[in-house]
């Protein structure tokens, strides 16, 4: 079962960080320059952010199991549709489509996983979904960049077709709703059969989240607060976020029932969520970037500094599972004790520097998997500890929806915290080292007397060793920039990890039953 219902969201996952690689060449295919093609990126995070806090409503009006289904057949053929796009609109629109069809999948399988599986027995479930929603983003640049290497990038979107269908076929035989969602079902209609729509909360989160996601999205390439759009976002997001908060709060039937954070355990464990996504797509983003550009790494190369973590993640995250269901660590203390050590491979990252090779980044990567081996099965499993099984479809929605903006925020915070360090360490560094500089002119002497006695012009020479040292100056730059960004995540980390040790103690019953 577990296996089952995790092999879409694994796809959908690994998709979106293959198209992230895959966006040059995308951009080539179809004629249109990056800055129009990251709006392939963009339109499909609106989507995704729009429907995912509605997956809940959708699920009950639909049914479960047949939603998730519908989620893969629209994933699966607008994926077809993607990777047979001739025109950027068409592509566009084949995204949003995809967007609305992966948005539904992960919070579907969350709920599906803690209904069928009975307390004693989620931390195991869990596990595999840990491997598929650390792995996915990982791979997925080792695969993007395999198939742009040797393929083409419409492969990036047909290999899903496949997978989607494998999906269907082990959905359909192996899925069912559990006796107790019929109830939860009739929830979702009034007496007279009509549907119970909560169209104002909907509207409200839709254009909330969707306005949200373009300022993250678009906020760095437009200047953030220097662009009147960005503003105009912003003022929107805000309206009509805390506006939906305070709309259902009071409602009786509440497309996101924020009144779940009033359980201190669900509400820690949404914060750690948060975290979680914030340090996993911000290290995930950044590692290939540095790898590619002050290193000269290919993407596969660069991706494949991601897979020991991958790996680590894969092998210990069934001993956190075996530890937890045995009872053998309290949940709030290995999570502790992970996010904690997470928090470490962070500031293990910031010290890194241009001299450091492939092993150590690999070793940083490890270091960090081993952390989130340990953390996200007992995360979940508190999550879920004091809440009724009626009470789960809608915490699930809540729990991705929270994990979901906080990858947003990591990209968005990483890559402006880049750009603004790196301001600032030129300045810095430019103070400290004026054209006068003694050690300044005799690098560049040096460099000029070497590329003399291989050929060049003493004019030509003195040219490019001029260059050659604006280069140098740049990568230490930027190499000291992204080691801010890592350190100001680690610190953040670390700040927050006491707070796993204020969620309440619960007992795991061995003979409960599903839900219970």
């Amino acid at each position: 079962m577990a296996i089952t219902v995790t092999i879409a969201t694994f796809m959908e996952l690994l998709d979106t960080s293959i198209a992230n690689v895959a966006l040059p060449h995308i951009a080539g295919g179809l004629g249109r320059s990056f800055d129009e093609a990251t709006w392939i990126l963009t339109t499909y995070l609106v989507a995704n952010a729009v429907v995912l806090p509605m997956s809940a409503w959708l699920s009950r009006v639909f049914g479960r199991k047949n939603y998730y289904m519908g989620c893969v057949v629209l994933f699966t053929l607008s994926s077809l549709l993607c990777g047979t796009a001739p025109t950027l609109p068409i592509m566009l629109i084949a995204r949003i489509l995809q967007g609305i069809g992966g948005g539904g999948l992960a919070p579907v399988e969350q709920a599906i996983l803690v209904d069928t599986f009975p307390p004693a027995k989620r931390a195991s479930a869990f596990a595999l979904y840990t491997v598929a929603i650390v792995t996915a983003p990982a791979v997925g640049p080792v695969v993007g960049g395999w198939i742009t290497d040797n393929f083409n990038w419409r492969w990036c979107f047909f290999i899903n077709i496949p997978v989607g269908l494998l999906s269907l076929f082990m959905t359909n035989r192996f899925v069912r709703d559990p006796d107790s969602f019929a109830e939860e079902r009739k929830t979702a209609r009034t007496p007279e059969g009509k549907l119970n729509i909560d169209a104002t909360g909907i509207a409200l989160i839709a254009i909330g989240s969707a306005a949200l996601e373009v300022l993250l999205d678009r906020g760095q390439l437009d200047d953030w607060f220097g662009s009147t759009f960005i503003c105009s976002m912003l003022v929107i997001a805000l309206t009509c976020l805390v506006t939906a908060v305070i709309w259902e709060l009071n409602e009786k039937d509440p497309v996101i029932d924020f009144r779940l954070l009033g359980n201190r355990n669900f509400a820690i464990s949404n914060v750690f969520f948060f975290l979680f996504s914030v340090g996993l797509f911000a290290s995930t983003t950044l590692i290939p970037q540095i790898l590619q550009s002050l290193y000269g790494y290919r993407a596969i190369d660069a991706g494949l500094v991601l897979g020991p973590g991958a790996g680590v993640i894969t092998l210990l995250a069934p001993v956190g599972a075996v530890l937890v269901q045995k009872g053998i660590v309290r949940p709030k203390y290995l999570m502790f004790l992970a996010i904690s050590f997470a928090g470490y491979s962070f500031l293990y990252y910031s010290h890194l520097n241009l001299d450091t090779d492939y092993g150590h980044w690999a070793f940083a990567r490890a270091l960090q998997g081993f952390g989130y081996a340990f953390f996200f099965v007992p995360l979940t499993v508190i999550a879920y500890s004091e809440l009724r099984p009626d009470q789960n479809n809608k915490a699930s929605s809540l729990t991705n929806f929270f994990r979901n903006w906080g990858g947003s925020f990591g990209i968005a915070f990483a890559t402006t915290l880049a750009e603004r360090r790196s301001n600032f360490h030129q300045a810095r560094l430019g103070e400290n080292l004026p054209a006068s500089s003694t050690l300044l002119q005799e690098t560049v002497q040096s460099l000029t007397l070497y590329l003399q006695q291989h050929g060049l012009s003493p004019v030509d020479a003195a040219h490019k060793a001029t260059a050659m040292v604006g280069r140098m100056f740049n990568a230490q730059v930027q190499i000291l920039a992204y080691m801010d960004c890592f350190y100001a995540i680690g610190v953040l980390t670390l700040v927050l990890a006491p707070l796993a040790l204020y969620t309440r103690n619960f007992k795991i019953d061995p003979d409960a039953s599903p839900g219970h």
